[in-house]
């Protein structure tokens, strides 16, 4: 079935962490990566987080830049893009930022095994799509977006959502700032958590098409090898 184009964008530790073991938002890049993901965020049609990225960081996931802002209107677009969470137990606080802040469409993705008081008290305040029993099935998630519209899609975390998203090959371009740190930590988590692949035979396959030096750190851009795309 037809799905967005999926683009997953993190920022990490040079020992590849996207934050403290206890959770804790890091400031990984600076300015120009800051500047950069607010214009590949102007380009997307929507912008995807897990629950757990809600409830660590509350990001609003606006466009930040009124000269991006002026271009998406002049495309005939909305101010910022749809904001998507995926929550499976309609856990989204509803005076979460994400909510609240800026203009336009949410989302929110849950499964049917979600409190009811949740998702009713939800879907006065955002879109809800019922996906999956007991954990969103986002692949029938993401034919649902394409279904409204949605023909680009960033994802910008956790480590548990993008490695479900790698997991189930949904991803189709992984942009990777690593900065000039490092952060440790066995239990820090990593761009793609969750319980990961057991063979190399299941590893996503990634071929490199851009680096770039950037605020003391590193921006690498890869495409996603996808089974039978020719050459894999």
């Amino acid at each position: 079935m037809p799905r967005p184009y999926v683009v997953v964008n993190v920022a990490m530790s040079s020992d590849g962490k996207i934050s403290t073991r206890e959770r804790r938002q890091v400031k990984i890049s600076g300015k120009e990566d800051f500047a950069r993901v607010d214009r590949l965020k102007a380009g997307s049609d929507a912008v995807m987080v897990g629950i757990g990225t809600v409830l660590a960081d509350d990001p609003s996931l606006t466009v930040k830049s009124p000269d991006l802002i002026a271009e998406r209107i002049a495309r005939g677009q909305a101010e910022h893009p749809v904001r998507i969470i995926v929550d499976s137990g309609a856990r989204t606080p509803l005076q979460a930022s994400i909510l609240r802040k800026g203009k336009g469409e949410r989302v929110i993705a849950c499964t049917e095994g979600a409190d009811p008081d949740r998702v009713k008290a939800l879907s006065e305040v955002a879109k809800l799509i019922v996906a999956g029993r007991e954990r969103v099935d986002l692949d029938a998630l993401l034919t649902e977006l394409h279904v409204i519209g949605i023909r680009r899609l960033m994802v910008e975390g956790g480590g548990t959502l993008i490695g479900a998203l790698f997991s189930a090959d949904l991803v189709d371009e992984f942009s990777c700032y690593v900065g000039d740190m490092i952060i440790g930590g066995s239990e820090a988590p990593t761009p793609a958590d969750g319980p990961g692949f057991v063979s190399e035979q299941e590893f996503t396959r990634l071929s490199l098409f851009s680096i770039e030096r950037m605020d003391g750190g590193v921006l690498l851009r890869w495409m996603v090898e996808h089974p039978g795309d020719p050459g894999t």
